[in-house]
């Protein structure tokens, strides 16, 4: 599994909690046929968030359940290779598709990063779009009151935010 530092994802051992490695390989594309986007030989995975760049969608902590190879339509939340340094992948919103790629921004304007840093990125380089985030349990909600509004508020579907690519165009 892989998480994600400062909008940066990077992989964590299963034997040993807060382990890092150099990442890995991406799962490997299949077959590509003319006219079809390539899918992934593992469509999905998890992975934690790190760093304020996307809240409020998503917090330091939540896990996310990430789809490879997933059609990117403008407001969707995507997981892709950062421009500059490809080694790193980022988590942003795809706010609409330009000329040579996606115009993609952070949620929270003030942490940066973003198509405002380094412009359009190029299609072949977002990997995944984010299909739901999980916020685990924190140790202050052990209560019974504690685990019912954790149980209801834990699973979420990452919905896209329309009113970005909208507002974008308006400008």
């Amino acid at each position: 599994m892989y998480g994600t530092l400062y909008g940066t994802v990077y992989w964590m051992d299963r034997g040993g909690v807060g382990e890092m490695r150099e990442v890995p390989e991406l799962p490997e594309p299949a077959q590509e046929q003319p006219g079809r986007r390539p899918t992934a030989r593992v469509p999905f995975q998890v992975v934690e968030v790190t760093g304020p760049s996307m809240v409020p969608t998503l917090h330091h902590g939540d896990w996310l359940l990430v789809q490879y190879g997933a059609t990117v339509r403008p407001g969707d939340v995507v997981i892709l290779r950062h421009p500059f340094q490809q080694d790193l992948l980022i988590v942003k919103r795809a706010a609409e598709r330009r000329r040579g790629g996606w115009w993609v921004l952070a949620d929270n304007t003030f942490a940066g990063g973003d198509s405002t840093d380094y412009g359009t990125v190029p299609e072949e380089l977002v990997l995944a779009r984010v299909r739901a985030r999980y916020r685990p349990l924190k140790k202050d909600q052990r209560s019974l009151w504690g685990v019912v509004t954790w149980a209801v508020s834990a699973l979420r579907p990452v919905a896209a935010a329309r009113s970005v690519s909208r507002r974008l165009r308006a400008r």
